[in-house]
C-alpha cells in the first residue's frame, strides 16, 4: 500500500520533523491540534489541519478516537504516532487497523506486549536477556531498596520515582500513578530494582514486515534530570567493540523474540561492573533519533514509512558503518535553578544558529507560545564531527550562541555539561547532573555589568531615534549643564547601575572606560575596559534580553517609581507555576508538620508539590481540586505553631 496522505498525530518538534520527511518523500500531512496549539509551528507545516478542541492531553492528542475519525475524514491512509502521547498506547493501534489505517510502528500485539514494561521484563527474561528483579507495588520486600517507581506503559521519565525507604512508598506510588495516568492514559505501575550510578545505554533497532532484523548502533543518554535524558550522545565511550557487539546483538535477540516491525529502541542499564541489563522496548521512534541519523547518514522517519508500506530493509541498512561522532542537546524552557520547573509564556526572540555540522529540530519560532499543557520541549541541537571532543565544542558553541528570549531555559545547564572535565573524559552516569559543580557567581556579575551597559545605550538610541530633536544634540545636554541619565537593572541577586554621561559611563559609582562604535536599539558594538564586543539587544516590556560572547542575560529595568504592593500573608504557600491541582490534601484548621503534602499541581505533564515548610496549622485553603492556577497565585496559608481542630 502506498500513502499519499500521512496523519502525524502528535505536536511539536517531532511533527515538525516527521512532516519534513514525508514532504521530501511528496507525502501529504494533516496535523491535528489542540485550541493551545493552533497558531503552532507545525499546524503551519501541514497541508491539512484538524482541530482537537479542548486544552488538556487528556481531552486532546490522547483522544484515539478523534485521531481515528480526523484521518477517516481527511483521507489519510496512515498514521505517524511520534512520540509520548498515543505512539505506544496498543488500543490506538488496533482502533487504526480496525479503521483500515496504517499505523506507522510495530503491530498492536507487539506494541501490548512492551506496552507494559512488566511483560516486557517477563519476555526478555524468557529470551535470556539480563533483567533487573522487579515486583508490583504490594511487593516491596522482595525487590528492596532502594527501589524505583516505574510506570508499567509510556516513558521519558514520567511516573518514576525513586524511594530510598518504606514510608515513602505510599506517596511515590500515588503520584507516579497520577503522573502516569495524565501522561499515558494509564496509571500503572510497579517496583524494580535502583541501579545505583548506572549508564543508560539504548541501541536502535529496526525490523521489516519480511522478519529482517537489525541493529544502528547505541545511544549513550546518561545525561538525566528527573529520569528524563537532556544530552544523547553515540557511539557510547564506556563501551569496546566487543561489548558493543555482545549489547546490540542482545538488542536484536530482543526484537526478534517479540516478532518486532519498524523502528524500536531496546534500552538497558550499564552497572559500575560493565554488565548489561534490560530496561525495555520503546516501540517507537525516540526523541534522540537524529544522533543515531547523524552517524549512519540514515533517514529513520523515512525507513519507518517505508517499513509501514510493507518494503523490505534496503541493503544499505545491513553495511552502515558508524561514522564519526554525534552528540544532542534537549533545549527545554525551565527554571533549573528552581528544581527543573517548567515554564510557559511567548518565545519573543528564537535564534539557534545551524553552523556546519549542527542540526536543528524545532518545533518553536519566534512569537510562539510555549504552552502550560504539554511538555516543555522547544528544540533539539544536534552536532556531528570526526571525534566527540569536536563534535561536544560544536554544540557547545551553538547553544551559546542561541538567542532564547521570553521562558528560561535550561541552555545554560546545557553549555555547563558541555564544559565539565568530567563529561569531557567521559565519566557519566545517570546521577551526573546532581554532582555537577555549582554555577560561580563572581564572573556573572561581570557579565550582567557589561550587558547592562549595552542595554542603557540600546535604550538612549532607541529614545533619540524616536525624538527627531534629540538626534542633533548630546545626550544628557542641558543649558544648565550635563544631566546624570540614571538606569537600574537586576538579574537574580545582581543589580547594576548605569550613569550615561556625556563623555563616560559610570557603573555603580565607578567611571569605566568605554567607546562605543554603534548604537542602535537592536544591537551595540561598543569596547569597554579592555574588549570590543558586539551585544544583540532586544526589550520587551521590563526586561532587556542582552546577548553577547560572554552569554545572555534577561535583566531587569527597576522602575524608579515603584508600585507598593501587599505581600501576601506570612506562611502562604504559592504556585511555582502555571497548573492545575490534582490534589488538595489539607483542609482548613488541619494540623500539618513539615514536608506534609498540601497541594499537588500538574503542568506540562509532570507533577509538582507544594509542601508545609513548617509545623504549623492550616488557617486558608484558596485552592480548589482542578482548579488552574498562575505562577504565584496563593494556594494555602499556614500559621507557625500549634493549635486548630485535629
Amino acid at each position: 500500500m502506498r500513502i499519499t496522505k500521512l496523519l502525524v498525530a502528535n505536536r511539536g518538534e517531532i511533527a515538525c520533523r516527521v512532516m519534513r520527511t514525508a514532504r521530501d518523500l511528496g507525502i501529504r500531512t494533516v496535523a491535528v491540534f489542540s485550541d493551545p496549539d493552533e497558531r503552532a509551528r507545525f499546524v503551519a507545516m501541514a497541508d491539512e489541519a484538524v482541530r482537537l478542541p479542548g486544552n488538556a492531553a487528556t481531552d486532546t492528542y490522547l483522544r484515539g478516537d478523534l485521531i481515528v475519525d480526523a484521518a477517516r475524514r481527511t483521507g489519510a491512509e496512515a498514521v505517524h504516532p511520534g512520540y509520548g502521547f498515543l505512539s505506544e498506547d496498543a488500543a490506538f493501534s488496533r482502533a487504526c487497523e480496525d479503521a483500515g489505517i496504517v499505523f506507522v510502528g510495530p503491530p498492536a500485539s507487539v506494541v501490548e506486549a512492551m506496552g507494559s514494561k512488566l511483560e516486557a521484563k517477563r519476555l526478555m527474561a524468557a529470551a535470556g536477556v539480563p533483567v533487573l528483579p522487579g515486583a508490583t507495588v504490594d511487593a516491596a520486600d522482595e525487590v528492596g531498596y532502594p527501589l524505583l517507581v516505574k510506570a508499567a506503559f509510556g516513558g521519558g521519565g514520567r511516573g518514576m520515582r525513586v524511594v530510598t525507604s518504606p514510608h515513602e512508598l505510599a506517596d511515590a506510588v500515588d503520584s507516579a500513578q497520577r503522573e502516569a495516568a495524565s501522561a499515558f492514559g494509564d496509571g500503572t505501575v510497579f517496583l524494580e530494582r535502583f541501579v545505583e550510578r548506572p549508564r543508560h545505554v539504548e541501541v536502535q533497532v529496526f525490523a521489516d514486515q519480511q522478519g529482517s532484523v537489525v541493529h544502528l548502533f547505541e545511544r549513550e543518554c546518561s545525561i538525566q534530570r528527573r529520569h528524563q535524558k537532556i544530552v544523547e550522545e553515540a557511539p557510547c565511550v564506556a563501551l569496546d567493540d566487543a561489548q558493543r557487539g555482545e549489547l546490540c546483538e542482545a538488542a536484536v535477540s530482543a526484537a526478534k523474540a517479540i516478532g518486532y516491525v519498524n523502528a524500536g529502541t531496546v534500552e538497558f542499564l550499564l552497572d559500575e561492573e560493565d554488565r548489561f541489563w534490560f530496561l525495555e522496548v520503546n516501540t517507537r521512534l525516540q526523541v534522540e533519533h537524529p544522533v543515531t541519523e547523524l552517524v549512519t547518514g540514515l533517514d529513520l522517519v523515512a525507513l519507518q514509512l517505508a517499513v509501514a508500506q510493507g518494503e523490505p530493509l534496503p541493503p544499505e541498512v545491513y553495511a552502515v558503518p558508524m561514522s564519526g561522532h554525534a552528540i544532542e542537546a534537549r533545549v527545554y524552557a525551565e527554571d533549573v535553578a528552581a528544581g527543573y520547573l517548567p515554564v510557559s509564556g511567548t518565545l519573543h526572540r528564537f535564534r539557534i544558529p545551524e553552523h556546519v555540522g549542527v542540526r536543528v529540530d524545532a518545533g518553536y519560532a519566534a512569537g510562539s507560545v510555549v504552552s502550560p499543557f504539554y511538555d516543555a520541549l522547544l528544540a533539539k541541537v544536534i552536532a556531528w564531527a570526526p571525534t566527540r571532543e569536536a563534535a561536544v565544542q560544536r554544540l557547545s558553541s551553538a547553544l551559546a550562541s542561541a538567542e532564547l528570549h521570553g521562558p528560561v531555559t535550561n541552555r545554560d545547564l546545557l553549555v555547563r555539561v558541555l564544559e565539565d572535565d568530567d563529561f569531557l573524559a567521559g565519566r557519566i552516569d545517570t546521577g551526573f547532573l546532581e554532582r555537577l559543580a555549582p554555577v560561580d557567581d563572581g564572573p556573572r556579575a561581570r557579565v550582567v555589568a557589561h550587558h547592562a551597559i549595552a542595554a542603557a545605550l540600546a535604550a538612549r538610541a532607541e529614545r533619540r531615534a524616536y525624538s527627531p530633536l534629540a538626534r542633533g544634540i548630546p545626550a544628557g545636554w542641558r543649558n544648565v549643564g550635563p544631566a546624570m541619565q540614571p538606569e537600574v537593572f537586576e538579574e537574580g541577586d545582581v543589580r547594576v547601575e548605569v550613569r550615561l554621561e556625556l563623555a563616560s559611563v559610570r557603573v555603580d559609582g565607578v567611571e569605566r572606560e568605554v567607546r562605543v562604535f554603534d548604537a542602535r536599539p537592536d544591537a551595540v558594538d561598543v569596547e569597554i575596559d579592555d574588549g570590543r564586543r558586539r551585544y544583540s539587544v532586544q526589550r520587551v516590556g521590563d526586561t532587556v534580553y542582552v546577548d553577547s560572547s560572554l552569554g545572555a542575560s534577561a535583566l531587569h529595568v527597576v522602575d524608579r517609581f515603584p508600585v507598593v504592593e501587599e505581600d501576601a500573608a506570612p506562611g502562604s504557600l504559592l504556585a511555582p507555576l502555571p497548573g492545575s491541582a490534582v490534589q488538595v490534601a489539607v483542609v482548613v484548621g488541619q494540623r500539618v508538620t513539615a514536608g506534609d503534602v498540601l497541594v499537588v499541581l500538574e503542568a506540562m505533564k509532570m507533577e509538582h508539590t507544594v509542601r508545609a515548610p513548617f509545623d504549623g496549622t492550616v488557617t486558608e485553603v484558596r485552592v480548589e481540586l482542578g482548579e488552574q492556577v498562575d505562577s504565584g497565585d496563593v494556594l494555602v496559608v499556614v500559621e507557625p505553631g500549634e493549635g486548630g481542630d485535629a
